[in-house]
C-alpha cells in the first residue's frame, strides 16, 4: 500500500495512535509537530521510514498549512486531528471559540487550494458537538444525528461552555465549509465520548496524562479515605478511536459521515472497581474503596446514547471498560514500577 496519508496535530494523545495504526497498515504518514524535537521524538518511538514531518507551530495563523501541503503533493488523505485548544482562557471567544473555527476553516481552505489531490478529509471533533446540557436526563438518547444546540453566547459564559461550544462550531465550520465552498473531497468526523486507554508508546506516561486519560490516572493518587470523584459519563477507548479515523476514509459507507464513538457508561466508582480487584497487591490499602458496584446507580440517571450506525460501519464489538482500565493501569505500573 503506497497511499500517504497527512495527520495533523501528529503528537497528540489520540493522534499518536492513528499514526501508529497508519504505519502498521503499510500507509505513509505526513504529520505536523509544533518543533523538530517533537517530531524527532516521534520519529524515534515509531521506528519507521514511512514517517516524516513537518513543523506547523500553530494551525489557527492563516496559512499554516500552505508550505507543508506544498511540499507532499503524494498526500491524498488529510486526518485533521490537531486543536488549538488549552485551559489558559482569559477570553473565552478570543483562546476557544475563534481559534477552533478558525483553526478548522484554516486547515479546510488549505487542502482546497494546495491539495488538489487529496480525496478524502477526516476532521477529529467531539461528543461535545452533539450532547446538549439541557437534553442530559434518562428520556433522552442521542445518536449521530444530534447536534448540540449551544448559542455563541451562551458559549461565552465560561471556559467549559466554551470548550464544549468550541467543538460543535469548529465541527458545524467543517461541514458548512463543504457546503458552500464545494471542495474536491469528502468529508467525514469522528466523535468520541471521554477517551480512555494506554498512550501509544511507553515513554509518554507522565505524572499528569491528558484530560480524559487523567480521570483514570486520578484514581490513583487518592488516599484511602479521599472522597470517590463524582466524575461520569461514555467513555471509549483510544485505541478505538482511532481505528475509526482509518474508517471513516477506508470505508465507503463511513464518507459524509459522523462517527459517534462511545462503548458504554461510567463512573469513578467503576474505575475504583476495576483497580482494586485487578491490582490487589498494588493499591491495597493505598487508595479508597467507595461503594463497590454502584457506578450504575450514578449514571442511571443520564442521558443514553444510539450509535448503532458507527458500530456496525467499525465491524466490530469495541473494547471494554475493564480492558481500557486495565491496560491503562499495566502500562502506568510497567513504566514506573509501582503505583
Amino acid at each position: 500500500m503506497s497511499t500517504s496519508v497527512f495527520v495533523s496535530g501528529a503528537t497528540g494523545y489520540i493522534a499518536q495512535h492513528v499514526v501508529k495504526q497508519l504505519i502498521a497498515k503499510g500507509y505513509k504518514v505526513v504529520g505536523t509537530v509544533r518543533s523538530a524535537a517533537k517530531g524527532d521524538n516521534l520519529k524515534a518511538n515509531l521506528n519507521s521510514e514511512n514517517f516524516s514531518y513537518e513543523i506547523v507551530e500553530d494551525i489557527a495563523v492563516k496559512g499554516a498549512f500552505d508550505e507543508a501541503l506544498k511540499a507532499h503533493p503524494e498526500v491524498t488523505v488529510f486526518l485533521h486531528t490537531a486543536s488549538p485548544f488549552h485551559f489558559n482562557v482569559v477570553d473565552v471567544e478570543k483562546d476557544l471559540l475563534l481559534p477552533a473555527v478558525e483553526g478548522t476553516k484554516n486547515a479546510l481552505s488549505a487542502v482546497k487550494s494546495f491539495g488538489p489531490q487529496i480525496e478524502k478529509v477526516v476532521v477529529t471533533s467531539s461528543y461535545a458537538a452533539i450532547l446538549t446540557m439541557e437534553k442530559q436526563t434518562k428520556d433522552y438518547t442521542y445518536s449521530e444525528e444530534d447536534w448540540n444546540e449551544i448559542t455563541w453566547e451562551q458559549a461565552k459564559a465560561n471556559p467549559i461552555a466554551g470548550y464544549v461550544g468550541s467543538k460543535s462550531f469548529a465541527e458545524k465550520a467543517a461541514w458548512d465549509f463543504v457546503k458552500s465552498e464545494k471542495p474536491h473531497f469528502i468529508l467525514s468526523t469522528v466523535n468520541p465520548v471521554y477517551v480512555f486507554g494506554p498512550q501509544a508508546f511507553d515513554s509518554e506516561v507522565a505524572g499528569t496524562l491528558n484530560t480524559s486519560a487523567e480521570i483514570i490516572n486520578a484514581v490513583l493518587k487518592l488516599s484511602p479515605d479521599s472522597e470517590v470523584p463524582s466524575t461520569s459519563g461514555f467513555y471509549i477507548d483510544v485505541r478505538d478511536v482511532a481505528e475509526a479515523h482509518l474508517v471513516a476514509f477506508e470505508n465507503k459507507d463511513a464518507q459524509e459521515q459522523r462517527l459517534l464513538l462511545a462503548d458504554g457508561k461510567f463512573a469513578s466508582q467503576d474505575i475504583l472497581d476495576i483497580v482494586n480487584e485487578n491490582f490487589v497487591k498494588d493499591v491495597a490499602g493505598k487508595i479508597p474503596v467507595g461503594k463497590p458496584n454502584s457506578g450504575s446507580e450514578i449514571t442511571s440517571a443520564s442521558a443514553a446514547i444510539n450509535n448503532e450506525k458507527t458500530k456496525k460501519l467499525i465491524g466490530h464489538p469495541f473494547i471494554g471498560l475493564k480492558e481500557t482500565v486495565v491496560d491503562t493501569i499495566q502500562q502506568i505500573l510497567n513504566v514506573n514500577g509501582k503505583l
